[in-house]
């Protein structure tokens, strides 16, 4: 299997990437742990990376699909993976797909979560985390016994600045600006598969692999 996910910020894509990778057996690739890789490491396109990132400047396409394409060149995805924050942009779709074209390989699927703005905005807000052991809550998904309380150490929850209510509507803002375009673009190309990410993971899950096939 070898597929996108593609969706805004809270839409549930960390949850259901942990379950396909599990059931197709292929690594969930991400950009962000590529860079990791490749600077931690030391590689020639990890200190180009590097060098961007210290100036605070975002990593320019071409180098962000150099990493990529060298990551899907190794030995644990000839059967395939899962792509989690790649591509962006549409420039770097125009590359996958060339890259895929060159080895002989294509898209399974382009699974596209589709959710409305106010349960985006409820479950990215209401994300809690506990400051003493780092345990993860939501105020109406998954609550604690206690409220404000972690149930594994009784310590305090408390919401992460990622998780404010204006930090929450940039990073929906900044995805419909350069990443919904993909979904015309995947439509065109007839890879483009949509699901209705508002109903319970489970059944988004099962949705999914019904596509996908066993």
């Amino acid at each position: 299997m070898r597929a996108v996910l593609l969706g805004p910020p809270g839409a549930g894509k960390g949850t259901q990437a942990v379950k396909l990778v599990e059931k197709y057996n292929v690594p969930q690739i991400s950009t962000g742990d590529i860079f990791r890789k490749n600077i931690k490491e030391g590689t020639e396109l990890g200190k180009k990376a590097q060098e961007y990132m210290n100036s605070g400047q975002l990593v320019p396409d071409e180098l962000v699909v150099d990493l990529v394409k060298d990551r899907l060149m190794q030995d644990d995805c000839a059967n395939g993976y899962l792509l989690d924050g790649f591509p962006r942009t549409i420039f770097q779709a125009q590359e996958l797909d060339k890259f895929l074209a060159e080895n002989g390989q294509k898209l399974d699927a382009v699974i596209n979560f589709e959710v409305g703005y106010e349960t985006l905005m409820e479950r990215l807000t209401g994300r809690r985390i506990c400051k003493k052991c780092g345990a993860g809550y939501h105020i109406k998904n998954i609550p604690p016994k206690v409220e404000g309380i972690c149930d594994k150490c009784g310590g305090e929850l408390e919401q992460r600045k990622d998780d404010t209510r204006e930090t929450a509507e940039n990073r929906i803002a900044v995805y419909e600006e350069s990443t919904a375009p993909l979904i015309g673009y995947y439509t065109e190309t007839g890879a483009l598969k949509n699901f209705n990410a508002e109903k319970d993971h489970s059944v988004v899950f099962e949705e999914i692999v019904k596509e996908l096939g066993e």
